[in-house]
């Protein structure tokens, strides 16, 4: 039976289990844009947390950058700013920053301003200056920022004047102009944050209830039900045409597909590669389909043992066949991965060296390495659907199988989505199934946040490991304008991950975004993330 055939004998029941539902989205429908979505976010402000969900509900829609990445050219263009410039002096840029851009306002703030140098240089100064009376509001912590140890690199930030701001570096860095187009270098209010403190009001409002100058402001949330966003009528791109952007919270992947089917969500978020073809042969949705720049990998807890050993490490990777995996969980929609960087980077190294399946020498290597009797461990499971590991709880089956053949006894275990990611911060695990979409096209993106000794208290190096030498070929990197200086140095950097297996990187996976033909002008964003902003739905 083919998986469409299937899934029109469940329809009957998904939909009355989505008609079962306390918030009918039916009616919301017709008003506006709905987007399934697959969870929480965490915060709504993405400078506080680096998931794929909290940055699909806030990035693009509440907010916007100074430079942002074109989507189609992968060229960094003007947003907040309208040009920028670097001095002779190579560690000093100046920023014109666009005018009459209103912020939100809402039934919690009014402005009295638009955007100008004073929203920058708060946003600026309160993820890196310890001292700043919002760096510790919600939690003190910016995840993005602290691994690439942004805060040590900016140096100052200045006006020049109500429409001209200078950033000066503590030295030269390649990476800066590609960090501040990410998703998490969003530009809050100032005046928003000092409204706050003079009315004495909770300051972690900056954060909850947002105020920015995107295309949709925000209105509601209600956890596990919906999130509510209203058209911003002034935006300074045009007003968005929806006058609603609805996000119907709905975690399971086939609920998704069945309201998608029935109009209940023109949007849906990750579809399962099993739904694929479903989605191609509905004459009523679309498909779209796009190298994506991620790595899906194996990491393992360096801090604790057997995972402190290297060739404990190498052992277990060789152990597991990546080409079975690839088969099993993405269905031909992603390419083996070699190392963590993906092909089409343009550091990629097609000669690299990797680690082949190899179960005789893998049992040699833990006898080596005096576990020739096997050990217990665990395997963490991400409870997600993402882009770069659609089904990891498959893929954990099957590595717990090739496990127990070199005499390791593999666990498998998981946790509700924010309850997962707060232990795996914690470093409570021994080895995770998880991964990485790139926030920009710089090579610099991948090694930083994954696997730098700064990135370990950030969070954000699942494999919890320190390594001096490789942090300074990355720095090297960073010193240098130079493409092939960089490249070579980053080889060097691929060839101490492969000595040192702190990770096993497994696929480069295709990014899938499915919607109904009804919806216009959806981006399908190479780095992650999600732009609803000039999006329109065609009455149908």
């Amino acid at each position: 039976m083919s998986d469409y055939r299937l899934l029109l004998l469940l329809m009957p029941l998904l939909t009355f289990i989505a008609g079962c539902e306390q918030q009918s989205t039916r009616q919301l429908a017709q008003k506006g844009l709905v987007y399934c979505s697959e969870g929480n976010p965490a915060t709504f402000n993405p400078q506080l947390d680096i998931s794929g969900i909290t940055v699909d509900a806030t990035s693009h829609q509440l907010y916007n950058r100074l430079i942002r990445y074109n989507p189609e050219t992968g060229q960094l263009e003007p947003e907040l700013a309208t040009s920028w410039l670097l001095r002779d002096d190579g560690v000093t840029y100046e920023f014109q920053l666009r005018k009459d851009v209103p912020f939100h306002s809402t039934p919690y703030f009014t402005p009295t301003r638009n955007f100008n140098v004073d929203d920058v240089i708060f946003t600026f100064d309160r993820w890196r200056m310890l001292s700043h009376n919002y760096h510790n509001v919600s939690g003190g912590s910016y995840p993005y920022f602290e691994s690439l140890e942004l805060s040590q690199v900016v140096e100052e930030v200045s006006r020049i004047n109500g429409y001209r701001v200078k950033i000066k570096l503590s030295h030269p860095d390649s990476s800066f102009l590609a960090s501040l187009a990410t998703d998490f270098a969003i530009i809050l209010s100032a005046e928003y944050a000092e409204y706050l403190e003079d009315e004495e009001l909770d300051k972690s409002l900056i954060d909850r209830r947002p105020i920015g100058t995107g295309p949709y402001k925000f209105a509601s949330f209600q956890r596990n039900s919906h999130i509510r966003y209203f058209r911003h009528p002034d935006y300074w791109a045009g007003p968005a045409k929806p006058e609603q952007l609805l996000y119907d919270i709905t975690p399971t992947s086939s609920m998704r597909l069945a309201k998608l089917i029935t109009g209940e969500c023109d949007v849906a978020a990750y579809p399962a590669q099993t739904e694929l073809k479903v989605i191609q042969e509905h004459p009523e949705l679309t498909l779209d389909e796009l190298p994506g720049l991620n790595v899906g990998f194996w990491a393992f807890n360096t801090k604790r043992p057997p995972f402190d050993n290297p060739k404990v490490r190498r052992a277990l990777a060789m152990a597991i066949d990546k080409e079975t995996l690839l088969d099993a969980v993405y269905f031909d929609s992603a390419v083996r991965a070699k190392g963590i960087l993906p092909p089409t980077s343009w550091a990629y190294d097609q000669t690299q060296q990797e680690v082949n399946y190899n179960p005789v020498r893998a049992r040699q290597l833990l006898e080596e390495a005096g576990f020739g009797e096997g050990f217990s461990m665990n395997i963490w499971a991400l409870p997600v659907q993402r882009p770069y590991n659609p089904n990891a709880r498959k893929m954990a089956e099957i590595m717990q199988r090739y496990l127990a053949e070199i005499g390791v006894s593999a666990r498998i275990i998981s946790y509700e989505w924010s309850n997962f990611r707060e232990r795996l911060r914690a470093m409570q695990h021994d080895s995770v199934l998880i991964g990485w979409s790139a926030d920009n096209v710089d090579p610099d993106n991948f090694y930083r946040p994954l696997l730098s000794c700064p990135a370990v208290d950030s969070g954000s190096n699942r494999a919890n490991w320190c390594h001096p030498e490789f942090d300074k070929v990355l720095e090297q990197a960073l010193m240098s304008a130079d493409k092939q200086q960089r490249t070579a140095l980053y080889r060097q950097a691929n060839q101490i991950l492969n000595d040192q297996m702190p990770l096993v990187p497994l696929a480069h996976a295709y990014r899938f975004q499915a919607y109904r033909k009804a919806v216009r002008n959806l981006p399908i964003l190479p780095f992650g993330g999600i732009a609803f902003g000039g999006v329109s739905k065609e009455e149908r």
